[in-house]
């Protein structure tokens, strides 16, 4: 790290030890509580309530176009090697900016006007951080004040302590838990109640905290769950703790014990054989009902449930606790035993809407699905009917599916929900034939299309979409409170075969695994993992960006791919990226399925209906140039991925999840601005990389930015903020701040 004005001593009194230079804050800064009113950014999700959203209008259609690089930030030193897959969000408060950064996992404060640096701080835990199930620098930081002067702010480590940092200058809170530091493996379990081992045990986050009032709320993750080596893994938790001292307020299990409502559904007392159910994306809160919103993924393992009999609360279930206890308000479960990698990926949106002249305190719940799920979220009374309907039913020995599961009536899907004949690739007559002949290798069915055992000579896997890499993963989706509208991305042909296979011997105590037949096994460790500073270097220099890609091409082969040299493994399929082993799954290197490959949505909440949908991102280099198509006149296709947005007075603004080199560009993406009431696309700026974290805006000094973390392929990671120049404001701007 750069040495600015001085070092903090404090810090280097705890175990593994921060790193940490820092120098004053921006001058002239008010205290007080922040607001997105005022142009803060004070949330991953801009605010508690998930919505991603500012009431700003400086940046507009008008002048879209005009906007400038104003500063860049690279964080290749802030770990023992490049990152290459920058997944953060930056919270900005009262101009200055918070986000975490590097193989380190480090914390920096930037000057919002400048990009310039702070302070930077990074905590080392050697092998504990290099083994986690969650790497990467993490998705950002929280903000905590009491409005009088004391500012704090949050992160959870690669190896998985809570941490708390002075906003002013980086230093650690000693106050808070043991010197600053929680460490979050203390009171994770297995099996009946076992603690796991402080150092080896298997649990992590990337995820942000959730701090409302004086809580702080944590949730849990794990390691892939294709190829795990025990269903009794260590078992989901959230925890709240108190802001100010890291007093434990509630755990909430999302396994239940006996005793717990739902423990009944793990029959055969699975429940103690059984693990991960974790909160591994964001917690929204409701501050004045006082209720929390978990969104809670699969149970172990991700496609075989033979182990767990039953129907698993509370995997894939949208839990509502209360938040001075924790206890539970009410939920929904989403897929009854799990066995889709369908876990809950998306922050919940909380929205006041008007259905039928009636007020309603809405939750509604994005998801892998392409459903968007609208709860009251009150009571949790589902705002237009949920029908159980008849699925598909497993043949996988031991395995016990459920013979129904939910289906919304209102609002419709918004992207691909099963892989039919009718969704082949259908350009020429001869690629859909072609696209007909490598299918038939596969089954196909309906959505809650279940894992089939591999064979050689077929079926190799069940086709399945919106399950792995599908609809709207962990970037989520955003809530315009002035149209009452939701306004989701959605990948759209992320096709995951799932085949199972027997483990090699010694590796696995389930009995069934992700894999297909006549091909050797892989591990599927996910994105990411082995990237972390101390983790051992793997191939060279470029080892993580091979990992990465590598990651995403087991998940990705159906997807429409990028220019081979530099694809976007960052946002090509997010949390899930691997599928279940059916690489090569594309017709003359063309993607299997017809376009649209990622979509845009807008979703009106007060009538349950689809008000557009548009193709998001330009055809892919791939499609654009093949000989087989020349001449053609492709319409705009979109491109697979997984990019989160965010909305302002007038915008809905996300960048392309793929790189590409077209005639109104050099090689790179595009960061797109979409006019919020009919899809139109209002303009677009080159970036020389896919987005790979969410973008957010903010005001500094009156002038508002726009930032997006950038990274992929080749290039590695870096925030990229965007401001109009001076000829370009407004002459009736925000008081400067």
């Amino acid at each position: 790290m750069v040495k600015t004005l001085k070092r903090a001593a404090p810090a280097v009194a705890v175990l593994g030890l921060a790193a940490l230079w820092m120098t004053a804050r921006p001058a002239g800064q008010a205290t007080g509580v922040p607001s997105t009113k005022n142009g803060d950014w004070t949330h991953y999700t801009a605010d508690i309530r998930g919505s991603k959203y500012l009431p700003l209008d400086q940046i507009n259609a008008s002048n879209f176009n005009k906007m400038e690089v104003a500063w860049r930030f690279k964080t290749d030193n802030l770990g023992t090697r490049p990152e290459f897959k920058l997944e953060g969000t930056p919270l900005a408060i009262r101009g200055t900016l918070y986000t975490t950064a590097g193989t380190r996992r480090s914390v920096v404060a930037l000057d919002g006007r400048t990009g310039e640096l702070i302070w930077s701080h990074s905590y080392r835990e050697g092998n504990r951080a290099a083994i986690a199930p969650r790497q990467l620098s993490g998705r950002g930081v929280s903000y905590w004040t009491d409005g009088k002067g004391d500012e704090r702010i949050l992160y959870v480590t690669t190896g998985y302590r809570l941490i708390e940092l002075n906003a002013k200058n980086g230093s650690m809170v000693t106050s808070f838990g043991e010197g600053g530091v929680i460490d979050l493996k203390k009171g994770a379990v297995f099996g009946k109640g076992q603690q796991i081992d402080l150092e080896q045990g298997e649990i992590g986050l990337h995820s942000t905290p959730a701090v409302v009032k004086d809580v702080v709320i944590v949730g849990s993750s794990f390691k892939e769950g294709m190829t795990v080596k025990t269903h009794n893994n260590t078992k989901g938790l959230v925890r709240a703790f108190d802001v100010k001292s890291g007093k434990l307020l509630w755990t909430f299990n999302t396994i239940p014990r006996p005793g717990e409502f739902g423990n009944d559904t793990w029959e055969n007392e699975s429940w103690a054989v059984n693990g991960n159910t974790g909160v591994w994306t964001q917690i929204t809160v409701d501050e004045e009902a006082g209720l929390v919103y978990l969104p809670v993924e699969d149970p172990t393992s991700d496609f075989y449930g033979g182990h767990r009999p039953g129907n698993n609360l509370f995997g894939d279930t949208l839990v509502c606790v209360d938040l001075k206890t924790g206890q539970r308000k009410w939920h929904f479960q989403i897929a009854h035993h799990p066995i889709w990698d369908y876990d809950l990926s998306s922050a919940p949106l909380l929205a006041d809407i008007t259905v039928n002249g009636k007020a309603i305190k809405a939750v509604a719940l994005p998801t892998k699905e392409a459903f968007l799920y609208v709860f009251d979220r009150i009571t949790g009374q589902p705002v237009w009917p949920i029908e159980e309907k008849p699925v598909p039913q497993s043949d996988v020995p031991m395995e016990k599916t459920s013979p129904t599961q939910p289906f919304p009536t209102k609002p419709p899907a918004y992207a691909r929900q099963a892989v039919t004949l009718d969704e082949l690739i259908n350009f020429t007559p001869e690629l859909n034939e072609e696209a007909k002949r490598i299918v038939s290798r596969y089954r196909l069915g309906s959505m809650f299309l279940p894992g089939v055992v591999s064979k050689v000579e077929g079926p190799v896997a069940a086709l399945t979409i919106g399950t792995t890499g599908g609809g709207t993963n962990w970037p989520g989706a955003s809530y315009d409170p002035e149209l009452h509208t939701v306004f989701a991305q959605a990948a759209n042909a992320g096709i995951a075969p799932i085949g199972l296979v027997e483990p090699p011997p010694g590796f696995s105590d389930i009995k069934y695994v992700a894999g297909t037949a006549g091909q050797p096994f892989v591990e599927r460790e996910g994105p990411g993992f082995g990237s972390a500073a101390d983790s051992p270097q793997r191939g060279g220099a470029l080892g993580q960006q091979a990992a990465a890609a590598a990651a995403t091409a087991r998940g990705g082969a159906a997807a429409a791919p990028a220019a081979p040299a530099a694809g976007a493994p960052a946002a090509g399929g997010g949390r899930g990226a691997a599928g279940g082993g059916g690489g090569g799954l594309n017709v003359q290197g063309l993607p299997l399925l017809k376009p649209p490959y990622g979509v845009l949505n807008a979703i009106n909440l007060d009538r349950g209906e689809l008000v557009w949908q548009v193709p998001h991102g330009d055809t892919p280099d791939v499609v654009r140039n093949h000989p087989m198509l020349k001449g053609m006149n492709i319409p705009k296709t979109g491109q697979q991925g997984s990019v989160g947005l965010f909305v302002t007075k007038t915008l809905v603004v996300l960048g392309d999840p793929q790189i590409t080199t077209t005639d109104t560009h050099p090689r790179g993406a595009m960061l797109r601005a979409y006019d919020k009431t009919n899809g139109k696309e209002v303009g677009a700026l080159w970036m020389p990389a896919p987005q790979s974290g969410s973008p957010m805006t903010y005001l500094a000094n009156g002038k508002q930015y726009i930032v997006v973390a950038v990274s992929g392929g080749n290039y590695s990671g870096e925030y990229l903020a965007f401001s109009l120049p001076a000829s370009e404001r407004p002459s009736t701007q925000a008081a400067a701040r």
